[in-house]
């Protein structure tokens, strides 16, 4: 039993159609949510960077879903703010709300004028801001000098019980990595033998918790259109690390694109007219071990996909709500 849950992408749609979107959702079989958290979007077409943190609060109280959010903090966040809102969504919604916690991109980070550090200290940045909002999680107050600075913080309201922090990884190496710190483990979809060796590796490190996974598709009611849309929308994001990481300004990604073939979505985007085929891309994933899984149709109008996979994909999949905690 799988939870298939639905990505809401705040860098490609208003804030307010991302809720009425996660909302329509939830009446139509999905059993939880989670969201991007971003500063600007990939690209000019995506054209929306809503404020993750305000719309979490609206959508927990619009819905009865679990929610998730992807997060960088470390440097356009300081860990103690984020480890205060995190404690505020759990106090109020206990039991529906989890942290995916990861280095983050240039894209967003750059804007405090800091620099964007090397991936090694990027990751033991992380290390650290983890270990802060873990102690402040806790209750205690949290003096800290290092990648990171904290001065006597404390959070006065507390859960009753701390959010999961899961540790997000595209690698192998940093799978095992997260392993020693997380509650669990989330990625993207990729292809499926590189995924069994990211979570062997996860497992095999001591990894605990859940295994998520993100999905990126698109579907339209023919073919043309579902890679149209694809090609139109997410043309930005097909470029692998480190030089997603790395480009810092909507503009340079929308010039890298400019070269990107129809065809060469298909790599980063499961693109069919075709429910069934959705379907079985699906099951491939649950049967590789995800506890949950996240479909980001990376079009801009989320409806048709929301509708069409309620009725047609969800009902061939093993579909679960998510276990309280």
């Amino acid at each position: 039993m799988t939870v298939i849950g639905v990505h809401a992408s705040h860098e490609q749609v208003h804030p307010s159609a991302l809720l009425a979107a996660v909302q329509r959702a939830e009446e139509s079989g999905f059993t939880a949510a989670m969201c991007s958290d971003h500063f600007s979007p990939w690209g000019s077409s995506q054209g929306q960077s809503g404020f993750a943190w305000s719309w979490l609060g609206a959508a927990l109280q619009a819905t009865r879903l679990p929610f998730g959010v992807v997060n960088a903090p470390g440097q356009r966040y300081h860990p103690a703010v984020i480890a205060q809102a995190v404690g505020t969504l759990e106090a109020m919604f206990p039991g529906r709300f989890w942290v995916a916690l990861g280095t983050g991109e240039a894209s967003n980070e750059h804007i405090t004028g800091g620099g964007w550090p090397r991936k090694p200290v990027r990751n033991a940045r992380l290390r650290e801001c983890v270990d802060v909002m873990r102690a402040l999680l806790a209750g205690e107050e949290v003096s800290h000098d290092g990648l990171v600075t904290v001065d006597r913080a404390r959070l006065w309201t507390l859960p009753e019980s701390p959010p999961p922090l899961i540790g997000t990884a595209v690698s192998v190496e940093t799978a095992a990595w997260v392993a020693g710190w997380a509650d669990g483990l989330a990625t993207v979809a990729q292809p499926a033998e590189h995924l069994r060796r990211m979570v062997d590796a996860y497992r095999s490190a001591g990894g605990r918790g859940p295994l998520v996974v993100q999905v990126h598709l698109s579907y339209a009611g023919d073919e043309d259109t579902a890679l149209r849309i694809a090609h139109d929308q997410w043309r930005t994001n097909v470029f692998a690390p480190p030089l997603c990481w790395d480009i810092d300004s909507v503009e340079t990604f929308d010039e890298a694109a400019k070269h990107v073939p129809l065809e060469a979505m298909r790599d980063s985007v499961q693109v069919s007219a075709d429910p069934d085929r959705h379907a079985a891309w699906l099951n491939d994933l649950v049967d590789i071990g995800f506890d949950e899984v996240y479909l980001h149709h990376v079009g801009q109008e989320q409806q048709e996909f929301i509708d069409v996979f309620g009725a047609k994909v969800l009902p061939q999949l093993a579909v679960t709500e998510k276990a309280p905690r």
